[in-house]
Parts: C-alpha cells; structure tokens; sequence
C-alpha cells in the first residue's frame, strides 16, 4: 500500500479543531470547574457508593490563533516544583483531554497547554474516587397514625461550611400512590404534592451551610387493614442541588494564560460549581 507522507501538524501548524482568521472585538474566556456528586446511601444510613465527576468547559471567544496554559493545583506539578502541596493539591483519577491539549507536554511537566477550538468545549474530565461526605443528608421518618392516616417527617441538614450556601434545592420524597389530602407544613422553602409521580417535591430556594429544615407532612390514605396491604417497593429519596463557588476535590485554577501574537489582551472568567449527580437516599 502506497502511504503519502504528509508533514506532521506540528511543521504546517494546521490545526483541525480551529479555523484562521477568527476576529472578536471583545477576547474572553469562561472556564467553568462543573463537578457532580453522586451519592448511594442504603436504609441503614450506610454510603454505598459516592464518587465525584468533574469537567473544566471552557467557552472561548478569542481571535487569531492564541497559545493558553492553565494551572491546577495538581499535587504531582507542585511537588515537582518544589512546592509545598500540604492541604492544597488534589489527586485527581481518569484524567481526560480534549484533542487540542498537547499530550506530551502535559506528560513531560504537567503543564495544561493548547490552542482552543473556538465556542464551547470541555477541556478536561475527571473523577475522584474518594469517599464523599453527603453535602446535604435527609433523614425520614414514616408514621401511622391509624389505618386511615399517615404522617411523614423530615429533616434535610447542609453537612458544608457556612460561608456556602446550596441553591435550587430539591427534595424528591416517595408516598403512597394512593395518598390523597396533602397536609404540609415545612420550616423553610415551598412543598407540593406531585400525584402522577407519587412523590412530595420540597424546595428550598436558598440552603446556607450548617442548618438544619424540617417538613412534616400528613396523608389520607384509603382505610384498608394491615393484613390486606401489600408492601410495595419504595423508590428513593432523591436530591438536586447546586452549590457555587464551591468544589468536593478542592481542584483550584492556579492561572490561566492567553498569549496570541498579536499581543492583545484577554480577560479570563473562572467559576466554580457542585451540583448533585444520581443523588440518591433509600431511607422510607
């Protein structure tokens, strides 16, 4: 088979992710830390299963052909510099890039370097495969007060510091699908009784660090005896949350530069986020 020898990108500097000639007037980039947490628990309060996946998404606005480096706080570059790593570099496990990082490079000194494609992209994935503490833990208690009636209590604890503050909460609660005559009162947020998907949604608009939320809530449930109930199969309690400026591995952008040989200034923007992933409480 006759092969065409073609000179390696390297020599022509084509780049297939990014076209030439791209101009903004305004050059920005906006790197977003994203890590989800998922979370099993069993009916005895026991983890079962907890990681956290993280990606870096980056959102480039940038003209000509520019040249980024970004810094972690990655506890094998620093202790290759030299650096004190106590309590600030991470670990990260099944580590991913974007075609566009220069492998080598990384390889050789950790250094993240890469021409971006232009527009949205994740840069870069991961996972921690760590024993993760329950950000926000729920406790249930299921209660009948006669054949007839039912009552639920519930307390949702924020187990992060107080200068976090969770948002966006949802508390997805099993009951009875054949519970009628909803009585709900909670200590803060909002909850309804969702029938078709026989579940309570509580929400709590703003969840800060350490403190603790109540719901009691009491059902009618059709008067039939204890013999002729089946037990049925309870599905979880499931929990949405977001929480900004916050991360579970403690991964931190120690800098991120644009050089383009135009010289013109970029601005970079860093956020960080956690949110829950398949966050899930078998507790009632």
């Amino acid at each position: 088979m006759e092969v065409t020898q073609r000179p390696p990108m390297a020599v022509t500097n084509a780049v297939s992710w990014r076209s030439e000639g791209i101009q903004y007037k305004k050059n920005e980039v906006f790197l977003d830390v994203v890590e989800h947490v998922n979370i099993l628990v069993n009916s005895n309060g026991q983890i079962i299963r907890s990681d956290v996946v993280g990606a870096l998404k980056m959102r480039t606005y940038l003209s000509g052909m520019p040249e980024c480096k970004l810094g972690l706080n990655d506890r094998i570059l620093l202790e290759a510099q030299g650096r004190s790593t106590k309590g600030k570099a991470i670990d990260l496990d099944d580590i991913k890039f974007h075609q566009c990082v220069r492998l080598a490079r990384f390889e050789n000194d950790r250094t993240i370097s890469f021409i971006p494609p232009d527009g949205s992209f994740d840069l870069m994935t991961y996972r921690l495969n760590t024993q993760v503490k329950p950000l926000i833990w729920v406790e249930a208690q299921v209660e009948r007060h006669s054949r007839s009636r039912v009552e639920i209590l519930v307390k949702a604890r924020s187990q992060f510091k107080e200068r976090s503050t969770a948002t966006n909460v949802e508390i997805e609660l099993p009951v009875s699908s054949d519970a009628s005559n909803p009585d709900v009162r909670t200590s803060m947020g909002s909850a309804s009784y969702v029938p078709e998907d026989e579940a309570l949604i509580w929400k709590i608009r703003s969840f800060p660090g350490g403190k603790e939320y109540m719901l009691r809530a009491e059902f009618t449930l059709p008067s039939i005896t204890a013999e002729e109930a089946t037990p049925e199969r309870k599905a979880p309690i499931r929990v949405k949350f977001e929480i900004p400026y916050f991360t579970v591995s403690g991964i931190q952008v120690r800098y991120l530069k644009i050089i383009e040989k135009s010289g013109y200034h970029a601005l970079p923007w860093v956020r960080y986020i956690t949110m829950a992933g398949e966050y899930e409480l078998r507790l009632i």
